[in-house]
């Protein structure tokens, strides 16, 4: 696969976190991210790849190539995930067919762990297809896509999603809370130890300071911090 790289910033440290980024986006928009983890002492990978150009399953194991070469010069003591949209699948995908032995904990933001009815209703249109590519039309809602065939999470998994939208139009395909791009109910994955719905938009959610807070607390304790989610 061409064009995947790593955006990374290495410091010796015995933990690291992997970033990726959703669909039809690039590892810039989870560059505040990583300067936050950065500053918490993590060494980060802020994976970008090419999201609009291969299959999931196809995106999922060159990731993995990427992520086991890193990790075998590191010699982490765990490693761990954030995830925006799309780069939850990816990763539910990779541990579903490898196993990471110094896995740590995983943080998605606003991903389609059940599929997105906005991808039921425009995956059947041309412009759609162009627009975001083989691994767009894998993120239905049905039995035969994707996010519903991978299971549950089998690792320690904390979800984030948003109830706030500056896209009107799809949010009206969507029912109950949502982002713009998915619903709060449709982010949930049996299988999570803990979950928040915030005030954030989908596209924005990772860039959000309380949401960034909200990863850092999950990434070292195994849960969110509920007292400060009030103020969210």
């Amino acid at each position: 696969m061409k064009n995947i790289h790593c955006h990374t910033s290495l410091h010796g440290n015995s933990q690291c976190v992997f970033l990726l980024h959703g669909l039809c986006r690039t590892s810039r928009s989870m560059n505040k991210l990583a300067t936050s983890l950065v500053r918490s002492g993590y060494d980060v990978v802020n994976v970008n790849y090419p999201s609009r150009h291969f299959p999931i399953a196809r995106l999922s194991e060159d990731i993995h190539t990427r992520i086991r070469n890193h990790t075998d010069q590191g010699n982490y003591e765990r490693i761990h995930f954030v995830t925006h949209s799309m780069g939850g699948i990816i990763v539910r995908h990779i541990l579903a067919d490898h196993t990471l032995s110094n896995l740590g904990r995983v943080v998605m933001l606003s991903p389609p762990n059940q599929g997105s009815e906005v991808v039921d209703r425009l995956k059947h249109l041309f412009t759609y297809k162009l627009l975001n590519g083989p691994a767009g039309l894998e993120l239905g809602t049905d039995k035969t896509d994707m996010p519903t065939r991978l299971g549950p999470a089998r690792f320690d998994l904390g979800v984030i999603t948003g109830r706030k939208t500056i896209n009107f139009i799809l949010s009206t395909m969507i029912p109950g809370e949502n982002d713009g791009k998915v619903s709060a109910q449709r982010a949930r994955l049996e299988g999570m130890r803990d979950f928040l719905v915030v005030d954030a938009t989908h596209p924005f959610i990772m860039k959000n300071n309380r949401v960034i807070h909200q990863v850092l607390f999950y990434l070292k304790t195994g849960r969110f911090d509920h007292a400060g989610h009030k103020e969210i």
